[in-house]
């Protein structure tokens, strides 16, 4: 009798044991009984039938799904080489075990997707200085696309995006030249602003030769013992005397038009 008592206990004790299933946090698992759905374990104690129910443990903290460089072609028909990184976590665990068949997989393929999508609406310079813009897009169609598996895309980033050397190089000439053309741009506004504000003053003084004839004998100076210590041959284009003489001689002509300009307005005003 007393073998038939400790074994009916043993069983009882190995079923009371083999009925509890402990969650860890951060997990939630899956309770099947004879092949069916029934529910959900969350963190902490809990109780199954044993040997008729399976757990299947499945974690909830977020993961890391990192993409390996892809070839994209971009609107202007540029073939770069991206890659992305995206933050994910499964918010429903039945969903992502019974709505998908290998979730990480499925997640990986629908990125690549994505990004080439995304890289072949937009051209290369906006591939290149639109990274943000790239995160923003890919973020909002992965999450719409993995609601239905339970899953919730927390964030995306594009790590990388290569160009080949040839067409870099191509790049930094062309970025190189515009600056060069702004800078000479606005040199020359300067000049020219310069030279109007000049000749304003100049237009409104009795002794305008003079102080041209001062300034440019200055300049030559200036030009000429730059010229000077420069080891390259020295050249002079053109006479001092005959540069002022022909200067002075165009602000002359242009004060005499607004004279008689101004004496024709007074005349007509008489």
């Amino acid at each position: 009798m007393e073998p038939i008592i400790a074994a009916i206990a043993l069983v009882i004790v190995g079923y009371t044991v083999g009925s509890i299933k402990i969650i860890n946090q951060g997990y939630e698992g899956i309770v099947e009984r004879l092949g069916q759905y029934r529910r959900t374990l969350k963190p902490g104690l809990n109780f199954v039938i044993p040997f008729f129910d399976t757990v299947l443990v499945e974690t909830t903290r977020e993961q890391l799904l990192d993409s390996k460089p892809q070839s994209a072609l971009t609107r202007d028909n540029v073939t770069i080489t991206a890659d992305a990184v995206v933050y994910w976590k499964i918010l429903d665990v039945q969903k992502a075990y019974y709505e998908i068949e290998n979730l990480e997989e499925a997640l990986n393929n629908l990125v690549i997707t994505a990004l080439r999508s995304q890289i072949g609406q937009m051209d290369l310079r906006e591939t290149v200085s639109s990274r943000n813009q790239i995160n923003q897009a890919l973020l909002q169609q992965l999450d719409e696309a993995t609601e239905p598996w339970g899953v919730k895309v927390m964030r995306v980033e594009v790590q990388e995006i290569k160009i080949s050397d040839t067409l870099r190089d191509a790049m930094e000439r062309e970025r190189a030249a515009e600056s060069n053309r702004r800078a000479a741009l606005s040199e020359t506004e300067g000049v020219v602003e310069s030279i109007h504000r000049i000749s304003k003053v100049l237009q409104s003084q009795p002794n305008a030769e003079y102080v041209l004839r001062y300034l440019l004998a200055q300049k030559y100076v200036d030009a000429n013992y730059k010229l000077g210590d420069s080891p390259n041959s020295k050249i002079i284009f053109m006479d001092p005397k005959a540069l002022t003489e022909t200067i002075a001689d165009l602000i002359s002509a242009d004060s005499e038009g607004i004279g008689d300009n101004g004496s024709s307005q007074g005349q007509s005003n008489k």
